[in-house]
């Protein structure tokens, strides 16, 4: 089963290019944004418009509230049924944004990432942690799994916990369902085009105008209309989004709104070169300079080699 995916850090023209290419191909598109999915949060997640919605079918774009957590385990399950359905309908799934791990959780490890989950007992976990200490937590993990206990240090108690959910949920220790994961074939033929520039300034250059154009496209309204609502306050997911902690930290009076968006400009750069180093590693995508060659005639290259 053909999938395609279109990555690399933000604002490198992505979510163009993936609309060009569904249109040319008969694709759907599937968002791989992990602040996508919350409504409400447009224009500082640069999500697409509704007109090239309905042009183009897209997934996994406004599914939940942003007072609701979403983990990639969320994201495999969801994500993989639209993957399924797609290709049921004859079309091509088409993967566009700059979350590696969501990516990854589907075409890499299919929809283990970390599917089974107990909340209850995971705040049970967190109480043992506090009434007996890390290391009392971390004897636990060792007396299921040996081999993940080696691998995670005790004062690392989220990971820890983790560990010991899997285990709880599926009967089998993490430890092995890495070792699975590695050995599993791909669920699907996926072709990654990896999109990035040669130049890191001018890379830089385009992310501080494309916050500058959010700003001015109203993105402090839009968090100030969230806020009001009572989202983006607390631990959520949602409220540690680039974009509109810094705006929310202007809206609480802790800023001004050029020190916000400075904020947001620096964070996002900081965020960019993550998203290279995450995509860097991946020796079987398909890189293209956005700066320096020709994107179109690079993917026909790259598609046509595939068809051919």
């Amino acid at each position: 089963m053909r999938v395609i995916a279109i990555v690399g850090p933000t604002a490198t023209g992505k979510s163009a290019l993936g609309i060009e290419l569904a249109e040319k191909i008969g694709g759907e598109i599937i968002s791989c944004d992990s602040m996508q999915v919350y409504k409400g949060m447009d224009i500082g997640t640069a999500k697409a418009t509704k007109e090239e919605m309905k042009k183009i079918p897209h997934h996994m774009i406004d599914i939940i509230e942003p007072d609701i957590n979403f983990s990639c385990a969320d994201y495999s399950l969801l994500a993989t049924e639209a993957v399924n359905d797609i290709i049921e309908r004859g079309k091509t799934p088409i993967f566009v944004g700059g979350t590696g791990l969501y990516l990854d959780s589907v075409i890499e490890i299919g929809s283990f990432c970390d599917t089974s989950r107990d909340e209850n007992y995971r705040a049970e976990l967190e109480r043992y942690a506090k009434e007996n200490g890390n290391g009392a937590l971390h004897d636990l993990l060792f007396s299921v799994d040996e081999k993940s206990a080696a691998e995670i240090h005790e004062n690392n108690v989220k990971r820890v916990i983790r560990a010991l959910e899997i285990y709880k949920c599926t009967g089998v220790p993490k430890s092995v369902w890495d070792e699975k994961s590695k050995l599993a074939p791909p669920p699907y033929d996926a072709t990654v085009i990896y999109l990035t520039y040669s130049d890191r300034e001018l890379l830089y250059k385009k992310i501080d105008a494309r916050v500058d154009k959010m700003i001015n496209d109203g993105l402090v309204s839009e968090v100030q209309s969230l806020y009001g609502k009572g989202y983006l306050r607390g631990n959520n997911t949602a409220s540690g989004a680039i974009g509109y902690k810094e705006i929310v930290s202007y809206i609480e009076g802790n800023c001004s709104l050029d020190e916000a968006t400075e904020q947001i400009k620096s964070s996002t750069r900081k965020y960019a070169k993550r998203q290279i180093t995450w995509f860097s590693r991946k020796k079987n995508y398909n890189k293209i300079y956005v700066d320096t060659e020709n994107v179109r005639e690079c993917v026909d290259k790259i598609l046509g080699g595939i068809n051919g």
